[in-house]
């Protein structure tokens, strides 16, 4: 998988670069973007985007409207379909395994190697979309990358994409408003002097978290969002187990 990984997934290629102006002018004919701070970004140099994540078209609005290539992480099922196999590499997409362990440490060693190379990584500290809008508790690899390299990290708020394609819909709608912000970096060298704390990664992922939450007005659970629809099941059965006892 490594090999593969670093063969097919190296970091967003010249066709990213090529197709990026014209999907842009496609793009904002159908929809309006509203952009704020994106002046922050270097224009050289590796940084990584922290962003919220409430719909597909999150990173495919961020990598257009974006002044430079992005790789972003994508779940490792669109490598399944035949549609997505060949483009979603192409274009600097870096799959990872959302069950975790051995096999995400493996997206997370191509990230690394993206960002080495002076590149722009983004990834959804999330994990995974948030099907009721609210914001979760982000995953702490993106902190590990920017303590490892000493690259900042960039909280994005994007604003509008669920309106446009929810998690469920197949095709986005034509119309709306979608407002990315570029947050102020958070730079490793803040917590370099507690780099032995086990507790700096948590420590600057929630800072990343706050941040978005700042900028997205969304409600905020500290929970990891794969962890939702096990609190919902059990609240389901303490409900029906009260409504037996009451009987």
């Amino acid at each position: 998988m490594s090999n593969r990984v670093d063969a097919l997934y190296s970091g967003a290629t010249e066709l990213q670069a090529r197709i990026r102006p014209a999907v842009r002018l496609i793009a904002n004919r159908l929809w309006r973007f509203e952009l704020q701070g994106f002046e922050r970004l270097p224009e050289t140099g590796p940084a990584i985007l922290c962003a919220n994540h409430v719909s597909f078209l999150d990173s495919a609005f961020l990598i257009i409207q974006a002044p430079r290539n992005i790789s972003f992480v994508g779940k490792s099922e669109y490598l399944d379909s035949w549609k997505t196999r060949r483009l979603f590499p192409a274009l600097g997409m870096i799959p990872i395994d959302r069950e975790g362990g051995e096999k995400a440490q493996t997206a997370l060693n191509a990230a690394e190697k993206v960002l080495q190379r002076g590149e722009l990584f983004g990834i959804f500290p999330e994990g995974t979309r948030s099907r009721d809008g609210m914001l979760y508790k982000g995953k702490t690899g993106a902190a590990r990358l920017a303590m490892k390299l000493d690259c900042p990290i960039f909280p994005v708020g994007i604003i509008g994409t669920r309106e446009i394609q929810p998690p469920d819909a197949k095709l986005p709608r034509v119309g709306g408003r979608v407002k990315i912000t570029i947050g102020k970096p958070i730079l490793p060298a803040r917590y370099s002097h507690r780099s032995d704390d086990h507790l700096v990664l948590r420590e600057m992922t929630d800072e990343v978290m706050f941040e978005i939450q700042s900028m997205t007005g969304q409600q905020y659970r500290n929970v990891y969002a794969g962890k939702k629809h096990e609190e919902q099941t059990a609240k389901g059965e303490a409900h029906i187990n009260s409504v037996g006892t009451a009987k």
